[in-house]
């Protein structure tokens, strides 16, 4: 994956989850496809900067969630069963997490749910702007 991952240890969100947020992300994008390899569990936690555990752990979650198998001996892959259905329901779910946060946070800042919108279209405008 040479480096497609990276870390904000300054973010909230715990670190492995960050690791499989962006693994699931590229798999969503078609970066990485049915049948490639990850890199092993060691390999992403020394080019990371992170402990082994904290890898490990965002690998069995992406397994559990049906988005890669670990074959002993052989390492880990995107599954084939990785549809887009499923990716598409575990996309909607990481948006709604997201929306939840960003309220949260907008609320714990006192802006009204008019203002959050209404950032969130010029931000956008912005973007679209920025990408044209």
């Amino acid at each position: 994956m040479n480096r497609i991952i990276f870390i904000d240890k300054n973010n909230r969100v715990p670190i492995y989850e960050q690791i499989k947020d962006q693994i699931m992300g590229l798999i969503q994008a078609g970066q990485i496809k049915t049948g490639d390899q990850l890199p092993t569990i060691r390999e992403l936690s020394v080019e990371l900067s992170v402990n082994v555990n904290t890898v490990a752990l965002a690998y069995r979650d992406l397994t559990n969630q049906g988005a890669i198998v670990t074959e002993r001996g052989r390492g880990s892959f995107v599954a084939g069963d990785a549809d887009e259905e499923k990716m598409h329901t575990l996309r909607t779910k990481k948006l709604q997490a997201l929306i939840d946060s960003l309220i949260s946070e907008t609320d714990r800042l006192g802006f009204s749910r008019e203002e959050v919108g209404q950032a969130l279209v010029e931000q956008n405008k912005r973007r679209n702007t920025k990408h044209a």
